[in-house]
């Protein structure tokens, strides 16, 4: 018997610092560009603003040539009242590998030191043994720990699984838990059924996160809200909708005057509106926003393809010149899956599968060509999938290797200290070590970057001197 649910004030969580920009403008957002609104944002009363983690990290280094850790510390200084959130991959950090246990608690340390409040964890096979050492570390570290589980649809995946696996998350320390539609699968009386079930099932706070590829997520949250859900994420307008978050000012407009109403401000939501939206038409004159991630794809729940995962295929097929053949792909996506454990379409499954699924149309012979991820994924390096994999398909892509059985990470050694000899002669700060360990090569570039911008302001700077006090 369900829980008598009491009606409350909903919270919101911001997602325009993180999410909504790497869902349409491929996570382009500079440091500069945020913080003029900081203030602004800091007096909404915001449950918490999502700002880091996910791939701002990667975006930042590689084609912002920012510093991840210093854009997280300006975003702390200014965001005085205001809880900040990041995504974190479990045992893969904010990367694509699975990395030893001392390199994700060195990284769990160091984003609540430098000003990280809440920690969004999952897995992309929800394997909870993925999950372990990153909520230990965040509550050793006094954070709050989030545990995600990553939405999606199947034949294992029965409102029973969902909430023994929320009872195993709670059990395991979570502070909070979220359901992860990262697809936007999740329709309205879905969401009433299955938010209802996870009351039933623990006592920690609840928090949706989805997306509005499939044009149905601001009717989800309404009937979460209703089911009894606590936080939501949404993201402000100019950055909303299409594969981003459902609109922040429209949510608060469908609560306000009800049990739910948030309290927040829409003079203040509006200003904060009219700084973003300049740079919405700014990315969309440069193409940078695309106009395909703004429509409604009603084939994503066909599919179950998220909104980035489609723009990658499609552009996979663009260089191979193989367009035409985007149908053909579409319908091999949950063929690969199901060979593959039905596993959620979330980073890195999503793209494993994507990718093999194109490989598999383009050969004109499924499995013909293998990817070494498909192979990892296969060889149980990424974890256990909810189903198992088709066994003729393993065989044929990993022949006789033997499956990995235990947590993936038990085999790993200690990385750290390897990790500290080889980029010694370019650490600046003890988080260099941690941009390394994810992308060596990335961060690599970015160092020797940083070191001639140093290089060129000394020069500058000792130019000028000559020139006040002449020799």
């Amino acid at each position: 018997m369900a829980k008598n649910i009491k009606k409350k004030p909903i919270k919101i969580t911001e997602t325009i610092l993180r999410d909504a920009h790497q869902s349409l403008i491929a996570t382009r957002m500079t440091t500069e560009q945020m913080l003029p609104i900081i203030d602004k944002m800091d007096q909404v009363g915001y449950h918490a603003v999502e700002c880091w983690g996910g791939a701002t990290f990667d975006a930042s280094l590689r084609f912002l040539k920012e510093d991840p850790w210093e854009r997280l510390r300006k975003l702390k200084n200014g965001f005085k009242n205001t809880k900040l959130q990041m995504l974190f991959r479990g045992q893969n950090i904010l990367g694509y590998n699975h990395y030893a246990d001392d390199v994700v608690e060195y990284f769990v340390q160091k984003s609540i030191a430098n000003g990280i409040d809440i920690i969004r964890i999952f897995d992309c096979l929800n394997d909870i043994r993925n999950l372990e050492t990153a909520v230990k570390a965040a509550n050793k570290e006094n954070g709050h720990a989030q545990i995600a589980l990553s939405y999606t649809l199947g034949d294992a995946y029965t409102l029973k699984y969902w909430k023994d696996i929320a009872k195993k998350i709670e059990d395991l320390g979570a502070k909070s838990l979220c359901i992860k539609d990262m697809a936007g699968l999740l329709t309205p009386y879905g969401a009433t059924e299955l938010v209802t079930a996870l009351k039933e099932s623990v006592d920690i706070p609840i928090d949706l996160h989805t997306h509005y590829t499939s044009g149905v997520a601001a009717m989800t949250y309404l009937k979460a809200v209703e089911a009894g859900c606590d936080i939501i994420d949404t993201a402000m307008s100019p950055f909303a909708l299409g594969t981003s978050q459902p609109a922040t000012e429209v949510m608060v407009e469908t609560f306000r005057g009800t049990p739910y109403d948030t309290g927040l401000d829409q003079n203040i939501l509006a200003e904060i509106a009219e700084y973003f939206r300049p740079m919405r038409e700014e990315a969309l004159q440069s193409g940078l926003m695309n106009t395909k991630v703004l429509g409604v794809n009603i084939k994503t729940l066909m599919y179950q393809v998220p909104g980035g995962m489609l723009s990658n295929l499609v552009s996979q097929l663009k260089e191979m010149g193989q367009e035409d053949k985007y149908q053909e792909v579409l319908e091999e996506v949950p063929r690969v899956r199901k060979d593959f454990g039905e596993p959620p379409l979330v980073t890195p499954s999503s793209q494993i599968v994507g990718t093999q699924a194109v490989l598999n149309v383009v050969a004109g012979e499924r499995y013909k060509m293998v990817t070494k991820e498909s192979k990892k994924l296969l060889s149980g390096e990424f974890g256990q999938t909810v189903k198992p994999f088709n066994p003729e398909v393993q065989k044929k892509c990993i022949g006789d290797t033997k499956p990995i059985t235990c947590r993936p990470a038990d085999l790993i050694k200690p990385q750290l200290e390897e990790l500290e000899k080889e980029m010694s002669q370019w650490k600046e700060q003890d988080e260099d070590v941690l941009s390394y360990a994810l992308f060596p090569q990335v961060a690599t570039e970015f160092f020797k970057y940083r070191e001639a911008q140093k290089t060129k302001v000394d020069a500058t700077l000792a130019d000028k001197e000559n020139k006040v006090y002449p020799a």
